[in-house]
């Protein structure tokens, strides 16, 4: 069998190459026209036929036969905010990879390559899922909607995602993972407040939405730090106020965003219900009304315990057993999860970066760097644990 360790470093500088081109682009949402149209021509260069699934995802087969199909999936998209890294590569659309979904598209074009090459190792079909609109919980939804879990039926699914700057699992080449339960649930929640205009002179007759909403930011600070037992988890964040037309002015309307995230299903109840019932009381409270919308939202990621054993185990084989480590769950969501509930699967860390190593700068940070010696053990990882899925169960 070929050591895609070795495979994937002889093809190392087009990995980097493929990351630094996917960063320059920093494409949002569901919008990537130069990315999607990248990652379609690199396939192809492989010898590949990649189709189009949905909005803006990507897939292609590699294998044949009537063996088991197994998925192997990174996500495409960049966020909203201005690059700060100084890199020659750098985006310069106001957009950033600050979450290593640029490392993610890259390190799994280098295994369709790798794969393609090895075609005849394969004892069944391996299916690639380029995914855009990861960071909105809405391209995965998106992408099954539109078959990608079809013609072949997956049988088992894998994701992998680069940590940057995150205590226990960010020390470059390592594999962390945690079966069962594996991350934060995450929802994001709109909260209009509605008051009434008044002049500043005679504030008595209006009713006050920035004051309201100052109240409501306040009292939900109390959820995670009043009503959640010590040995559970909560936040509830709230991100971004808009409201008010003048200094002078009372505000007759204000609307509040906030991401909520939770540990548990039960959890995760609790806090929407809270959130919608202390936001409601406390505008009533000033004379006002609030009305909470969740807006999008993504339960707790299922890791499969049985294929964590197997593909763990194909990462000991890679990698060394010191290399790969059961940890603690992930704080953050992850749009992976809807593929997580419809097929077993496993979503990998690959540390690329540690604080102590001097990456201060983490995940969703704008000056967030990677160390990209790291990719091309992402690549053989993506394509040694599909052979042997394969192998195994075939």
């Amino acid at each position: 069998m070929t050591n895609y360790q070795s495979a994937a470093l002889a093809i190392k500088d087009q990995i980097i190459a493929d990351r630094r081109t996917v960063h320059s682009f920093a494409e949002t949402g569901f919008d990537l026209p130069q990315t999607v149209a990248f990652v379609e021509a690199r396939l192809r260069a492989c010898g590949l036929e990649p189709q189009r699934v949905g909005r803006a995802g990507v897939s292609c087969l590699i294998g044949s036969g009537a063996g088991k199909t197994i998925l192997l999936r990174a996500d495409m998209d960049a966020l909203p905010m201005a690059e700060q890294t100084g890199l020659p590569f750098a985006a310069g659309n106001g957009n950033c990879h600050s979450c290593g979904h640029d490392c993610h598209t890259a390190m799994l074009l280098g295994a369709a390559r790798l794969l393609k090459e090895h075609e005849s190792e394969l004892a069944g079909r391996v299916k690639l899922m380029f995914q855009p609109a990861e960071e909105l919980l809405a391209g995965a939804r998106d992408m099954l909607a539109n078959g990608i879990l079809e013609h072949p039926a997956a049988d088992a699914a894998m994701g992998l995602h680069v940590a940057v700057g995150v205590e226990g699992c960010s020390e470059p080449g390592t594999i962390t993972y945690k079966p069962g339960c594996a991350s934060f649930s995450g929802d994001a929640v709109r909260i209009t407040i509605t008051g009434k205009d008044a002049h500043g002179s005679t504030p008595c007759a209006g009713v006050d939405a920035i004051n309201i909403a100052a109240h409501i930011i306040i009292a939900l600070q109390a959820i995670p730090a009043r009503e959640i037992p010590c040995e559970q988890q909560a936040v509830v964040l709230v991100g971004m106020i808009r409201g008010g037309t003048s200094c002078n002015t009372n505000a007759g309307s204000c609307v509040l965003e906030a991401s909520i995230r939770a540990d548990s299903v039960e959890g995760r109840a609790f806090l929407k219900q809270r959130v919608a019932e202390i936001s409601r009381a406390t505008a009533a409270t000033f004379r006002g009304r609030a009305e909470v919308e969740f807006v999008y939202g993504m339960p707790s990621l299922y890791n499969d315990p049985a294929l964590c054993r197997d593909l763990s185990g194909y990462c000991r084989e890679l990698l060394g057993g010191e290399a790969v480590i059961e940890s603690d769950r992930m704080s953050g969501s992850e749009d992976f999860t809807i593929v997580a509930q419809k097929v077993p699967s496993v979503f990998f860390q690959l540390g690329a970066g540690s604080a102590a190593g001097g990456h201060l700068c983490g995940m969703h940070n704008p000056g967030m760097v990677v160390e990209e010696d790291v990719l091309p053990t992402g690549a053989a990882l993506y394509a040694h644990c599909a052979v042997r899925y394969l192998q195994s169960h075939s």
